[in-house]
């Protein structure tokens, strides 16, 4: 199909569009100029970044998104070291975290993965007796199966007792993809898991082995990392390198359409028409499906079907001589089933010394409330999301002070859902838009939520690209003069 007067490229390298400026897309466009590329990045809004974001409150600085990135694995760190954010990586100053199960704060169990835990032991209080016994007869249930997939809290419940589901899993998990742990795909969200069960006739032994592979790698780097001032100050980092080295980004410039045409694509946005030898579409799974409708039918209706939760961000600010009995460590989690309405609390300034400095007489925390279904939730006005966080707060900690200061910040279809089947839909869409020329998807809705993984992603796409015939002979032709 052919393309109305598109603007044509300049010079012989090949030029690619990257949709969307979360961290994904600024990913792209990173990967691509390193290999040659020249890039335009598009988005919609008036800002950078999707759901990494930097604020303040109080004069603070926070995150009113996500705050920390996995750092065991190296995609995150390493973008982040070398747009300059080396020197202001930041494990956090403590680890140490709490559930609130009916109404009582217990440590976090160790010796888990994702909540699944290798025994019972460890359990004691947080599980009533039945629950901690019925973990230990699970190897009376015969030897595992989890054929091509399967929900990991029906699995969990099934093996080890929906105790264990409703009080850990939920809230560890459940947490991070603001989902439903009955839902969520054990394939998608922890292969690490589903790729042990294949081999070993007990869910006990599989996490073991998971946790003993890892002790035979002993670490001194922490988990997690966050960055000075805040990990929404990393797409800002990547932003400005891409714009140095001549990548061009528009913010406000939301894409209308995209279509094939001789050379490559024509990609429409409401103020002209822009020729791409190559696209990387790094924008939500609903947008991508608009705008694959006519060229790829089947690769649309699959993206159509990723569904997508909600949720807020309540962040207070208040004065440090109002607080006493705030419990140690760095924040709880809430598990649904107890019907409360914040489903964490994060105490910032505990978790990051740089909140802790930079607001001395202040401290900082967060609550979140929504996740899949509880949209509703969400509705209410600012204040009331404010007092529902403060009696919970109250209930589990006694917390008794007054905030001087608030945020809501609201994640509307912010965290796409991995329900059972996710990785097949996944195959399906990739197949589909291999079929079109030079064109690759990218982000949350395919391989992860987290920050790394949506890194990861977009490498992969810009690398696919890159390697398209037509784009690689203009790259080498391009080196050669």
């Amino acid at each position: 199909m052919s393309s109305p007067n598109p603007t044509p490229p300049a010079g012989p390298a090949p030029h690619v569009v990257v949709v969307g400026g979360g961290i994904a897309g600024l990913a792209a466009a990173d990967r691509l100029l390193s290999a040659g590329a020249r890039v335009t990045l598009l988005e919609a809004t008036d800002r950078l970044g999707g759901k990494l974001m930097a604020g303040e409150i109080a004069g603070a600085p926070v995150d009113l998104g996500a705050e920390s990135m996995l750092a065991r694995r190296p995609e995150a760190v390493d973008l982040a070291r070398s747009v300059g954010l080396a020197e202001r990586l930041q494990p956090p100053a403590t680890a140490s975290a709490s559930v609130w199960s009916r109404g009582e704060l217990y440590a976090m169990p160790k010796g888990h993965v994702m909540g699944v835990p290798a025994d019972a032991s460890a359990l004691a209080g947080l599980l009533s007796a039945e629950g901690v016994a019925r973990i230990g007869r699970e190897r009376d249930l015969g030897p595992v199966a989890v054929g091509d997939d399967v929900s990991i809290g029906e699995y969990v419940a099934r093996r080890l007792g929906r105790e264990v589901v409703d009080r850990l899993v939920e809230p560890l998990l459940g947490g991070v993809y603001a989902g439903d742990a009955y839902r969520i795909s054990m394939r998608a969200a922890v292969p690490q898991l589903f790729e042990a069960l294949r081999t070993h006739d007990s869910m006990l032994d599989a996490v073991r082995a998971i946790r003993s592979k890892a002790a035979e790698q002993p670490r001194d780097d922490a988990v997690f990392t966050g960055v000075d001032g805040g990990v929404g100050r990393l797409p800002g980092a990547v932003a400005d390198s891409v714009r140095a080295r001549g990548g061009d980004i528009r913010t406000e410039t939301p894409v209308l359409a995209l279509t094939r045409t001789a050379g490559g694509w024509a990609v429409r946005t409401d103020q002209e028409i822009v020729a791409a030898d190559g696209v990387v579409m790094a924008n939500p799974a609903w947008s991508a499906s608009a705008l694959l409708a006519q060229e790829s039918p089947a690769a649309s209706a699959e993206l159509a079907g990723i569904e997508y939760a909600s949720m807020a961000l309540v962040t207070m600010a208040f004065r440090r001589a109002a607080l006493t009995g705030l419990p140690d460590g760095s924040g709880f989690l809430v598990p649904p089933v107890d019907g409360r309405a914040i489903k964490a609390a994060t105490f910032s300034t505990r978790k990051w010394r740089w909140v802790d400095e930079s607001a001395p007489d202040l401290f900082v925390l967060r609550t979140s409330i929504g996740r899949y279904g509880e949209e509703d939730r969400l509705q209410h006005e600012d204040a009331e999301l404010v007092e529902v966080s403060l009696r919970d707060l109250g209930a589990a900690t006694g917390l008794a002070a007054r905030p001087v200061a608030t945020e809501v910040t609201r994640w509307i279809g912010g965290l796409p859902q991995y329900p059972v089947g996710h990785p097949a839909r996944v195959a399906r869409i990739r197949e589909a838009v291999a079929k079109l020329p030079a064109l690759r998807l990218c982000g949350a809705p395919y391989d992860g939520v987290g920050i790394p993984a949506c890194i990861a992603s977009a490498r992969r796409a810009a690398d696919e690209i890159m390697a398209t015939p037509t784009l690689a002979r203009g790259t080498d032709r391009d080196a050669g003069q």
